[in-house]
C-alpha cells in the first residue's frame, strides 16, 4: 500500500471535512492544520497543494483533472531494486556496466547451467567486449532456474541472461517436467525398429534387381577425362578446414592496428644497445631487491624509467595531434603490451614518473598478471601517452611495431644475444639488445626520434645516469 499525500491551507475543521469529501470517498483526512489524506490502492505520491478561501478551496489543477491523475497513478514511477523479479523467489542476473565506451558485448559462455547451484557474486557467464572479457556474476545464492540468452548472441548492460531462483523449487519442478516429457520418446522406438525390420528385409530385394541392368560402368573407362583433370589445381578436401569466427577482442585489434596504418606516417628507426651494465645491476641486487620490495628485479623497469626520462627531453614523442592542433601531455602512462590467450592487451602504468623501480615492478606484476587471468578492468586500459612492446620475451631478434593509437609513437625490445664486439680495441662477446622506435612522422621529426633512441640506449647501458640526472 502506497500512500498519497496531499497537503491543504485549512481556516477551520468544518472546512476540512468538505473539502476531504470532495476529493474521494475512499480518503480520509487527520489534522489540524493540514489534511492529510490515505489514499489505498495506489502505486505513486503525489503533492498537490489547495488554499482555502471563504470556505471554499482553490486549487491550481480541476478537481476533476486531480482525481483524475490519482486514480490513473500517472506521476514519477518508482525504482525498483536490480536483478529483482516480480516473485520473490526468483532473481534475475543481467549483463553490468561494461565501461563508458562499451555499449555492448558479445556473451561468450556459460560457466554454469540450468540446475546448478551458484553462490552470491559467483560468475555464471563470460561477455567479450572489444578490450576485455567481462564476468556476469549471480546477484544472489541459490540454484539456475533457465538461460534466457544464448551463447554468441550480442547484449547490452541491462539485459537479462539468466533466471536464478533463491529456494530452488522452481528448478525441481522444470526438471520433473522435463523427465516426464523424455519418457514417452523411449516408447515410441520399438514400433520404430519394428517398421525398420521389413525395410531391412526389402534392401535385398532392390539389390537382386540393380545387377540384371546392364552397368553403366563399363562406359566409363572408354572416356578420357584424365587428361584435363590433372591440369587443374590439387585444393585440399574442405573437410580439412575449420571456420572459426573472429572475437571481439581479435577484431578490436585488427580494426585499431589497421586504423593506425592508415592514419599515421608511421617510420622506423633502430639502434642497438649493451645490455651488460643493467644485466649486472640486476644481479648484483636482485636478492636484496626481493627482500626488501618483495617483488623480483627485472629489465622490464629499467627499460620504463630509461623511456620515462628520453620521453622528458623529447616532449613531442610524449604528444598527439588532435586535428589541427597538437596535445602536449605534462603526464607520462606507460602502457606495456601483454600477450594473452584470448588476443593482445595493453595495461598502463599511470604517472610512471613518479614512481621508482619497485613501484614500476609491482604494478607491471599486478597488471600482466591480471591481464593473463582476464579479471583486468577497462580503466586499467584505458588512456596511455607510450608504449613499450617486449617481443623478446618470445624470441624476436628485430620488429617494426605498430602505434598504439592514440599515442604517437612506440619502443620495441627485443632478445639479448651475446655478439662480437669492439670494446677498448677488443673484440669482446656482449649481450646486445636491438631496439626500435616507431613513431608517427606527421609530428615527430627524424631527429627528435634518434635523439629519443638514444636516450634510452645511453640510460639502460649506463643506469648511473639516472641517480645523476645526466
Amino acid at each position: 500500500m502506497i500512500w498519497g499525500i496531499v497537503r491543504r491551507k485549512i481556516t477551520s475543521a468544518q472546512v476540512i471535512g468538505q473539502s476531504v469529501s470532495k476529493i474521494g470517498p475512499r480518503c480520509h483526512a487527520t489534522a489540524q492544520k493540514e489534511a492529510i489524506l490515505t489514499c489505498r490502492g495506489f502505486q505513486r505520491v503525489q503533492r498537490s497543494s489547495y488554499h482555502i478561501l471563504s470556505g471554499n478551496y482553490v486549487c491550481s489543477t480541476p478537481r476533476s483533472e486531480v482525481i483524475e491523475l490519482i486514480q490513473k497513478g500517472s506521476f514519477i514511477g518508482s525504482r525498483s531494486r536490480l536483478f529483482s523479479s516480480d516473485s520473490g523467489d526468483l532473481v534475475d542476473a543481467v549483463v553490468p556496466f561494461m565501461g563508458e565506451s562499451i555499449t555492448d558485448g558479445t556473451l561468450a559462455k556459460f560457466l554454469k547451467q540450468p540446475g546448478d547451484r551458484v553462490e552470491m557474486d559467483e560468475p555464471i557467464a563470460q561477455i567479450e567486449t572489444d578490450k576485455v572479457t567481462i564476468d556476469v556474476a549471480s546477484p544472489q545464492a541459490g540454484v539456475i532456474q533457465n538461460l534466457i540468452a544464448k551463447e554468441g548472441e550480442t547484449v547490452e548492460p541491462g539485459a537479462k541472461i539468466a533466471v536464478i531462483s533463491k529456494s530452488g523449487e522452481g528448478v525441481a519442478q522444470a526438471a520433473s517436467a522435463e523427465k516426464a516429457a523424455a519418457q514417452p520418446p523411449p516408447a515410441e522406438e520399438k514400433p520404430s525398429a519394428e517398421k525398420q525390420t521389413p525395410e531391412s528385409e526389402a534392401a535385398p530385394a532392390v539389390k537382386d534387381k540393380t545387377p540384371s541392368e546392364p552397368p553403366p560402368t563399363a562406359k566409363k573407362p572408354t572416356s578420357p577425362p584424365s587428361k584435363p583433370m590433372a591440369s587443374e589445381p590439387q585444393l585440399p578436401p574442405k573437410d580439412r578446414e575449420r571456420r572459426v569466427p573472429m572475437t571481439r577482442l581479435r577484431k578490436r585489434v585488427a580494426t585499431r592496428l589497421k586504423d593506425s596504418q592508415n592514419t599515421f606516417a608511421l617510420l622506423t628507426t633502430f639502434n642497438e644497445v649493451d645490455m651488460t651494465n643493467l644485466m649486472k645491476l640486476r644481479s648484483d641486487y636482485k636478492d636484496a631487491f626481493l627482500e626488501k620490495h618483495g617483488v623480483k628485479l627485472g629489465l622490464m623497469s629499467g627499460f620504463v624509467k630509461a623511456a620515462v626520462s628520453a620521453l622528458q627531453h623529447q616532449p613531442v614523442v610524449n604528444a598527439v595531434i588532435d586535428g589541427d592542433d597538437i596535445i602536449y601531455r605534462d603526464y607520462i602512462d606507460i602502457s606495456f603490451a601483454v600477450g594473452t590467450k584470448k588476443g593482445l592487451v595493453v595495461p598502463v602504468i599511470r604517472n610512471s614518473e613518479r614512481m621508482n623501480f619497485a613501484e614500476i615492478e609491482k604494478e607491471i606484476s599486478t597488471l600482466a598478471k591480471k591481464a593473463n587471468d582476464g579479471s583486468i578492468s577497462i580503466d586499467e586500459m584505458a588512456g596511455g601517452t607510450f608504449t613499450i612492446s617486449n617481443g623478446g620475451v618470445y624470441g624476436s631478434l628485430l620488429s617494426t611495431p605498430i602505434i598504439n593509437p592514440p599515442q604517437s609513437a612506440i619502443l620495441g625490445m627485443h632478445s639479448i644475444v651475446n655478439r662480437p664486439m669492439v670494446v677498448g680495441g677488443n673484440v669482446v662477446p656482449r649481450p646486445m639488445m636491438y631496439i626500435a622506435l616507431t613513431y608517427d612522422h606527421r609530428l615527430i621529426d627524424g631527429r627528435e626520434a634518434v635523439f629519443f633512441l638514444r636516450r634510452i640506449k645511453d640510460i639502460v647501458e649506463d643506469p648511473r645516469r639516472l641517480l645523476l640526472d645526466i
